[in-house]
Protein backbone atom coordinates (compact mmCIF):
# COMPACT_ATOMS: atom_id res chain seq x y z
CA UNK A 1 0.00 0.00 0.00
CA UNK A 2 3.09 2.38 0.86
CA UNK A 3 4.26 1.45 -2.04
CA UNK A 4 1.98 2.05 -4.19
CA UNK A 5 1.46 5.66 -2.02
CA UNK A 6 4.81 6.46 -2.61
CA UNK A 7 4.92 5.84 -6.59
CA UNK A 8 1.41 8.13 -7.20
CA UNK A 9 3.41 10.61 -5.30
CA UNK A 10 6.30 10.62 -7.47
CA UNK A 11 4.24 11.37 -10.35
CA UNK A 12 4.29 15.03 -8.61
CA UNK A 13 7.46 15.75 -8.19
CA UNK A 14 9.47 17.91 -10.22
CA UNK A 15 12.03 17.08 -13.09
CA UNK A 16 15.29 18.43 -14.11
CA UNK A 17 13.88 19.35 -17.47
CA UNK A 18 10.75 21.34 -16.44
CA UNK A 19 12.82 23.52 -14.54
CA UNK A 20 13.29 26.26 -17.11
CA UNK A 21 13.67 30.19 -16.84
CA UNK A 22 10.18 30.12 -18.75
CA UNK A 23 8.30 28.66 -16.18
CA UNK A 24 5.22 30.61 -15.10
CA UNK A 25 4.88 32.50 -11.41
CA UNK A 26 3.52 29.88 -8.61
CA UNK A 27 4.57 26.99 -6.70
CA UNK A 28 6.20 23.71 -7.55
CA UNK A 29 5.92 21.12 -5.19
CA UNK A 30 8.81 18.05 -5.34
CA UNK A 31 7.43 16.31 -2.25
CA UNK A 32 8.58 16.18 1.74
CA UNK A 33 8.12 19.61 1.87
CA UNK A 34 10.51 21.16 -1.22
CA UNK A 35 9.29 23.51 -3.33
CA UNK A 36 10.14 25.84 -6.30
CA UNK A 37 9.22 29.46 -6.05
CA UNK A 38 8.51 31.39 -8.92
CA UNK A 39 7.55 34.81 -8.44
CA UNK A 40 6.10 37.50 -10.99
CA UNK A 41 9.51 38.45 -12.25
CA UNK A 42 10.66 34.91 -12.70
CA UNK A 43 13.05 34.22 -9.90
CA UNK A 44 13.38 31.10 -9.10
CA UNK A 45 14.28 30.04 -5.47
CA UNK A 46 13.89 26.79 -3.14
CA UNK A 47 12.09 26.68 -0.09
CA UNK A 48 11.92 23.74 2.43
CA UNK A 49 8.69 23.73 4.52
CA UNK A 50 8.69 21.63 7.30
CA UNK A 51 7.00 21.23 11.22
CA UNK A 52 9.32 21.53 13.88
CA UNK A 53 8.45 21.97 17.50
CA UNK A 54 4.26 22.34 15.95
CA UNK A 55 5.51 25.41 13.85
CA UNK A 56 5.69 25.78 10.46
CA UNK A 57 9.17 26.73 9.50
CA UNK A 58 10.27 27.54 5.98
CA UNK A 59 14.25 27.38 5.05
CA UNK A 60 15.69 28.91 2.11
CA UNK A 61 17.89 26.88 0.20
CA UNK A 62 19.34 29.17 -2.59
CA UNK A 63 18.21 30.09 -6.19
CA UNK A 64 17.42 27.70 -8.82
CA UNK A 65 20.13 29.33 -11.02
CA UNK A 66 23.07 28.15 -8.65
CA UNK A 67 21.63 25.04 -6.95
CA UNK A 68 20.14 22.45 -9.10
CA UNK A 69 17.48 20.28 -8.52
CA UNK A 70 19.55 17.24 -7.04
CA UNK A 71 21.43 19.65 -4.91
CA UNK A 72 18.25 20.85 -3.33
CA UNK A 73 16.66 18.05 -2.28
CA UNK A 74 20.45 16.86 -0.80
CA UNK A 75 20.06 19.97 1.40
CA UNK A 76 16.92 19.13 2.14
CA UNK A 77 17.47 15.97 2.77
CA UNK A 78 20.56 17.39 5.43
CA UNK A 79 17.70 19.60 7.12
CA UNK A 80 15.17 17.15 7.65
CA UNK A 81 17.71 14.98 9.87
CA UNK A 82 19.15 17.76 11.78
CA UNK A 83 15.34 19.14 12.59
CA UNK A 84 14.14 15.47 13.91
CA UNK A 85 17.71 15.50 15.83
CA UNK A 86 16.38 18.86 17.78
CA UNK A 87 18.98 21.21 15.87
CA UNK A 88 17.96 24.82 15.65
CA UNK A 89 18.93 25.26 11.78
CA UNK A 90 17.41 28.42 11.07
CA UNK A 91 19.68 29.82 14.36
CA UNK A 92 22.57 27.90 13.69
CA UNK A 93 22.49 29.86 10.22
CA UNK A 94 22.26 33.13 11.64
CA UNK A 95 24.92 32.32 14.01
CA UNK A 96 27.03 31.50 11.66
CA UNK A 97 25.90 34.71 9.69
CA UNK A 98 26.99 36.58 12.49
CA UNK A 99 30.41 35.17 13.05
CA UNK A 100 31.34 35.55 9.51
CA UNK A 101 30.88 39.28 9.50
CA UNK A 102 32.87 39.50 12.70
CA UNK A 103 36.00 37.59 11.18
CA UNK A 104 38.70 39.80 10.20
CA UNK A 105 40.24 40.24 6.97
CA UNK A 106 43.87 39.71 7.10
CA UNK A 107 44.71 43.27 7.08
CA UNK A 108 42.89 44.01 9.45
CA UNK A 109 43.85 41.17 11.59
CA UNK A 110 47.75 41.89 10.95
CA UNK A 111 47.02 46.00 12.04
CA UNK A 112 44.84 45.23 15.20
CA UNK A 113 48.09 42.77 16.16
CA UNK A 114 50.88 45.43 14.92
CA UNK A 115 48.95 47.87 17.18
CA UNK A 116 48.47 45.62 20.00
CA UNK A 117 52.26 44.61 20.46
CA UNK A 118 54.25 47.18 19.29
CA UNK A 119 54.41 48.98 22.76
CA UNK A 120 56.39 45.93 23.70
CA UNK A 121 58.57 46.70 20.82
CA UNK A 122 61.82 49.01 21.76
CA UNK A 123 63.40 49.15 18.51
CA UNK A 124 61.10 52.13 16.29
CA UNK A 125 62.73 50.26 12.80
CA UNK A 126 61.02 46.89 13.82
CA UNK A 127 58.24 48.86 14.68
CA UNK A 128 58.02 50.78 11.11
CA UNK A 129 59.38 46.97 9.27
CA UNK A 130 57.14 44.53 10.69
CA UNK A 131 53.60 45.81 9.44
CA UNK A 132 55.21 47.63 5.93
CA UNK A 133 56.88 44.15 4.90
CA UNK A 134 53.45 42.73 5.33
CA UNK A 135 51.95 45.77 3.14
CA UNK A 136 54.57 45.38 0.70
CA UNK A 137 54.11 41.50 0.41
CA UNK A 138 51.03 40.30 1.71
CA UNK A 139 48.46 42.60 1.36
CA UNK A 140 47.78 42.50 -2.11
CA UNK A 141 47.31 38.73 -2.19
CA UNK A 142 46.01 37.62 0.98
CA UNK A 143 44.83 41.01 3.02
CA UNK A 144 41.20 40.98 1.92
CA UNK A 145 40.81 37.20 2.88
CA UNK A 146 39.36 36.83 6.09
CA UNK A 147 41.49 34.87 8.35
CA UNK A 148 39.53 31.92 8.56
CA UNK A 149 40.02 31.20 5.32
CA UNK A 150 43.53 31.59 4.48
CA UNK A 151 45.39 28.05 4.15
CA UNK A 152 49.09 26.89 4.26
CA UNK A 153 49.04 26.90 0.41
CA UNK A 154 47.82 31.08 0.83
CA UNK A 155 50.96 31.74 3.11
CA UNK A 156 53.35 29.65 1.12
CA UNK A 157 52.42 31.92 -2.16
CA UNK A 158 52.93 34.88 0.06
CA UNK A 159 56.69 33.55 1.20
CA UNK A 160 57.76 32.32 -2.30
CA UNK A 161 58.57 35.27 -4.70
CA UNK A 162 61.34 36.12 -2.06
CA UNK A 163 62.00 33.11 -0.31
CA UNK A 164 65.49 32.57 -2.23
CA UNK A 165 65.80 35.84 -3.68
CA UNK A 166 66.05 37.45 -0.29
CA UNK A 167 66.45 35.08 2.21
CA UNK A 168 66.68 37.24 5.46
CA UNK A 169 63.56 39.29 4.34
CA UNK A 170 61.83 35.74 3.70
CA UNK A 171 62.30 35.04 6.97
CA UNK A 172 60.71 37.93 9.07
CA UNK A 173 58.01 38.25 6.61
CA UNK A 174 56.95 34.01 7.72
CA UNK A 175 57.52 35.13 11.82
CA UNK A 176 55.15 38.43 10.90
CA UNK A 177 52.66 35.85 9.16
CA UNK A 178 52.85 33.65 11.52
CA UNK A 179 52.33 36.05 14.13
CA UNK A 180 49.10 37.41 12.62
CA UNK A 181 47.53 33.99 12.42
CA UNK A 182 48.32 33.38 15.73
CA UNK A 183 46.72 36.41 17.00
CA UNK A 184 43.37 35.40 14.95
CA UNK A 185 43.59 32.00 16.53
CA UNK A 186 44.22 33.44 19.74
CA UNK A 187 41.05 35.46 19.17
CA UNK A 188 38.59 32.32 17.91
CA UNK A 189 38.51 33.79 14.47
CA UNK A 190 40.35 30.91 13.18
CA UNK A 191 41.48 27.49 13.96
CA UNK A 192 45.32 27.52 14.64
CA UNK A 193 47.40 27.81 10.81
CA UNK A 194 50.31 24.70 11.24
CA UNK A 195 52.85 26.48 9.90
CA UNK A 196 55.05 22.98 9.34
CA UNK A 197 53.07 22.51 6.52
CA UNK A 198 54.51 25.72 5.02
CA UNK A 199 58.34 24.99 5.97
CA UNK A 200 57.93 21.43 4.74
CA UNK A 201 56.76 22.80 1.17
CA UNK A 202 59.32 25.65 0.87
CA UNK A 203 62.79 25.01 -1.10
CA UNK A 204 65.99 25.15 0.94
CA UNK A 205 67.44 28.96 1.85
CA UNK A 206 70.82 29.43 1.36
CA UNK A 207 72.99 29.05 4.14
CA UNK A 208 73.16 32.20 5.89
CA UNK A 209 76.07 33.71 7.74
CA UNK A 210 76.16 33.10 11.82
CA UNK A 211 77.60 36.79 12.61
CA UNK A 212 78.13 40.23 11.15
CA UNK A 213 80.83 40.91 9.04
CA UNK A 214 83.29 42.75 10.90
CA UNK A 215 86.25 44.29 9.91
CA UNK A 216 89.34 43.51 11.66
CA UNK A 217 90.37 45.14 14.62
CA UNK A 218 93.87 46.06 12.89
CA UNK A 219 91.79 47.21 10.30
CA UNK A 220 90.39 49.82 11.78
CA UNK A 221 92.44 53.01 12.57
CA UNK A 222 93.29 53.41 8.88
CA UNK A 223 89.47 53.06 8.12
CA UNK A 224 88.40 55.63 10.66
CA UNK A 225 91.21 58.08 9.63
CA UNK A 226 90.15 57.85 6.36
CA UNK A 227 86.53 58.21 6.83
CA UNK A 228 87.53 61.48 9.19
CA UNK A 229 88.63 63.18 6.01
CA UNK A 230 85.22 64.10 5.01
CA UNK A 231 82.22 65.59 6.97
CA UNK A 232 79.47 64.70 5.78
CA UNK A 233 76.40 63.64 8.32
CA UNK A 234 76.75 60.14 6.66
CA UNK A 235 80.47 59.65 7.80
CA UNK A 236 79.98 61.91 10.86
CA UNK A 237 77.39 59.47 12.38
CA UNK A 238 79.36 56.32 11.64
CA UNK A 239 82.39 57.59 12.92
CA UNK A 240 80.48 58.64 16.10
CA UNK A 241 78.92 54.81 15.89
CA UNK A 242 82.47 53.39 15.79
CA UNK A 243 83.79 56.01 18.80
CA UNK A 244 81.04 55.19 20.71
CA UNK A 245 81.01 51.46 19.85
CA UNK A 246 77.08 52.00 19.63
CA UNK A 247 74.46 50.33 17.58
CA UNK A 248 73.23 52.54 14.17
CA UNK A 249 70.33 52.25 15.18
CA UNK A 250 71.44 54.16 19.05
CA UNK A 251 73.42 56.58 16.85
CA UNK A 252 70.67 57.22 14.40
CA UNK A 253 67.93 57.65 16.97
CA UNK A 254 70.24 60.12 19.61
CA UNK A 255 68.58 63.54 20.20
CA UNK A 256 70.67 66.79 21.88
CA UNK A 257 68.50 66.00 25.42
CA UNK A 258 70.23 62.99 25.64
CA UNK A 259 74.18 64.45 25.17
CA UNK A 260 75.54 65.81 28.80
CA UNK A 261 78.13 67.98 27.79
CA UNK A 262 79.81 69.02 31.65
CA UNK A 263 79.66 65.27 32.38
CA UNK A 264 80.94 64.22 28.70
CA UNK A 265 78.46 61.44 28.79
CA UNK A 266 75.77 60.10 26.42
CA UNK A 267 72.56 58.74 28.25
CA UNK A 268 70.55 56.11 26.07
CA UNK A 269 66.84 56.02 27.66
CA UNK A 270 65.77 52.75 28.27
CA UNK A 271 63.25 52.89 25.60
CA UNK A 272 65.99 52.61 23.09
CA UNK A 273 67.80 50.18 23.89
CA UNK A 274 67.68 46.51 22.91
CA UNK A 275 68.33 45.58 26.71
CA UNK A 276 65.16 48.01 27.70
CA UNK A 277 67.34 49.46 30.24
CA UNK A 278 68.97 53.30 30.67
CA UNK A 279 72.33 53.07 28.98
CA UNK A 280 75.45 56.03 29.89
CA UNK A 281 78.57 55.91 27.02
CA UNK A 282 81.36 58.01 28.52
CA UNK A 283 82.08 60.57 25.44
CA UNK A 284 85.93 60.64 24.57
CA UNK A 285 87.24 64.11 23.10
CA UNK A 286 87.08 63.08 19.28
CA UNK A 287 83.28 61.89 20.28
CA UNK A 288 82.34 65.35 21.84
CA UNK A 289 84.22 67.37 18.47
CA UNK A 290 82.14 65.28 16.27
CA UNK A 291 78.53 66.22 18.15
CA UNK A 292 80.20 70.02 18.46
CA UNK A 293 80.99 70.40 14.81
CA UNK A 294 77.12 68.70 14.42
CA UNK A 295 75.61 71.36 16.96
CA UNK A 296 77.39 74.20 14.79
CA UNK A 297 76.73 77.99 15.59
CA UNK A 298 72.72 77.47 16.34
CA UNK A 299 70.83 75.82 19.35
CA UNK A 300 69.17 72.91 18.60
CA UNK A 301 66.01 71.76 20.25
CA UNK A 302 66.34 69.48 22.85
CA UNK A 303 64.67 66.75 21.39
CA UNK A 304 65.97 67.42 17.88
CA UNK A 305 67.80 64.55 16.25
CA UNK A 306 71.37 64.90 15.98
CA UNK A 307 72.02 63.48 12.45
CA UNK A 308 69.41 64.63 10.97
CA UNK A 309 69.03 64.26 7.27
CA UNK A 310 67.25 67.58 5.25
CA UNK A 311 63.92 66.93 6.54
CA UNK A 312 64.96 66.69 10.28
CA UNK A 313 64.21 63.18 10.19
CA UNK A 314 67.41 60.64 11.53
CA UNK A 315 69.48 59.40 8.91
CA UNK A 316 68.67 55.65 7.65
CA UNK A 317 70.51 52.64 8.49
CA UNK A 318 71.36 52.57 4.57
CA UNK A 319 73.17 56.25 4.70
CA UNK A 320 76.04 54.63 6.86
CA UNK A 321 75.94 51.61 5.05
CA UNK A 322 76.49 53.42 1.41
CA UNK A 323 79.28 55.64 3.39
CA UNK A 324 81.01 52.51 3.88
CA UNK A 325 80.12 50.82 0.34
CA UNK A 326 81.54 53.83 -1.57
CA UNK A 327 84.82 53.53 1.03
CA UNK A 328 85.31 49.92 -0.53
CA UNK A 329 84.51 48.33 2.04
CA UNK A 330 81.94 45.15 2.55
CA UNK A 331 81.68 44.59 6.25
CA UNK A 332 78.60 45.68 8.13
CA UNK A 333 78.34 48.61 10.51
CA UNK A 334 77.29 46.62 12.84
CA UNK A 335 80.53 44.32 13.47
CA UNK A 336 82.39 47.33 14.02
CA UNK A 337 81.31 46.64 17.73
CA UNK A 338 82.51 43.09 17.18
CA UNK A 339 86.10 44.86 16.48
CA UNK A 340 85.57 46.92 19.15
CA UNK A 341 85.12 43.74 21.28
CA UNK A 342 88.25 42.12 20.12
CA UNK A 343 90.42 45.20 20.59
CA UNK A 344 89.41 44.90 23.95
CA UNK A 345 90.42 41.52 24.67
CA UNK A 346 93.15 41.58 22.82
CA UNK A 347 95.13 44.65 23.38
CA UNK A 348 94.05 45.95 26.45
CA UNK A 349 93.77 44.86 29.99
CA UNK A 350 90.44 45.92 30.67
CA UNK A 351 88.42 43.09 32.44
CA UNK A 352 86.03 41.70 30.21
CA UNK A 353 83.20 42.81 32.16
CA UNK A 354 83.71 46.45 31.29
CA UNK A 355 84.02 45.96 27.61
CA UNK A 356 80.75 44.17 28.19
CA UNK A 357 79.11 47.05 29.91
CA UNK A 358 80.45 49.26 27.21
CA UNK A 359 78.46 47.14 24.14
CA UNK A 360 75.07 47.07 26.74
CA UNK A 361 75.20 43.51 26.82
CA UNK A 362 72.85 41.76 29.41
CA UNK A 363 75.12 39.17 31.44
CA UNK A 364 73.56 35.85 30.53
CA UNK A 365 74.74 34.60 34.22
CA UNK A 366 71.73 36.05 36.11
CA UNK A 367 72.76 35.14 39.86
CA UNK A 368 76.17 37.09 38.97
CA UNK A 369 74.23 40.02 37.12
CA UNK A 370 72.00 39.73 40.27
CA UNK A 371 75.04 40.82 42.69
CA UNK A 372 76.59 43.21 39.86
CA UNK A 373 75.88 46.54 41.10
CA UNK A 374 78.28 48.67 39.32
CA UNK A 375 78.13 49.81 35.27
CA UNK A 376 81.77 50.37 35.31
CA UNK A 377 81.06 53.44 34.04
CA UNK A 378 84.57 55.71 35.44
CA UNK A 379 86.24 52.79 33.95
CA UNK A 380 84.60 52.47 30.37
CA UNK A 381 85.35 56.06 30.53
CA UNK A 382 88.98 55.26 30.37
CA UNK A 383 88.62 52.35 27.57
CA UNK A 384 86.49 54.53 25.79
CA UNK A 385 89.10 57.21 25.68
CA UNK A 386 92.08 54.04 25.23
CA UNK A 387 89.67 53.55 22.34
CA UNK A 388 89.64 56.85 20.30
CA UNK A 389 93.27 56.96 21.08
CA UNK A 390 93.95 53.48 19.15
CA UNK A 391 92.00 54.87 15.96
CA UNK A 392 93.46 57.98 16.08
CA UNK A 393 96.81 56.26 16.19
CA UNK A 394 98.01 57.75 19.86
CA UNK A 395 99.20 55.33 22.30
CA UNK A 396 97.43 55.02 25.18
CA UNK A 397 94.67 57.16 26.55
CA UNK A 398 93.39 60.22 24.98
CA UNK A 399 94.58 63.06 27.07
CA UNK A 400 92.14 64.68 30.19
CA UNK A 401 93.45 68.09 28.49
CA UNK A 402 92.26 66.85 25.25
CA UNK A 403 88.80 66.05 26.86
CA UNK A 404 88.27 69.55 28.89
CA UNK A 405 89.11 71.27 25.73
CA UNK A 406 86.28 69.00 23.36
CA UNK A 407 83.82 69.79 26.44
CA UNK A 408 84.36 73.38 26.37
CA UNK A 409 84.30 73.67 22.63
CA UNK A 410 80.63 72.04 22.36
CA UNK A 411 79.17 73.80 25.41
CA UNK A 412 80.49 76.94 23.29
CA UNK A 413 78.56 76.14 20.59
Amino acid sequence: MWGKLWGFMDRFKLAPTKITPKMKPGTYRDGRGLMLIVGESGARSWILRLQANGKRRDYGLGSAHDVSLAEAREKADEIRRAVKAGRDVIGEKREAKRLALAIPSFKIAAETAHGEQQASWRNEKHRQDWLSSLRLYAFDQIGEMRVDQITPQHIKAVLLPVWLEKPETARRLRQRLRAVMAWAAAEGHCQPLDMTLVDASMPKQPRREGHFAAMAWGDVPAFYMELRKGETTGRRALAFTILTAARSGETRGATWEEIDFDAAEWRIPADRMKAGREHVVPLSAPALEILAAMKGEAKPEPGAIIFAGRKGEAVSDMTLTKVMRDMGRTETVHGFRSAFKDWASEATAFPDAVSEAALAHVDGNKTRAAYRRTDFLAKRAQMMAAWAGYLEGKAGKVANLGQHRARKAASAA
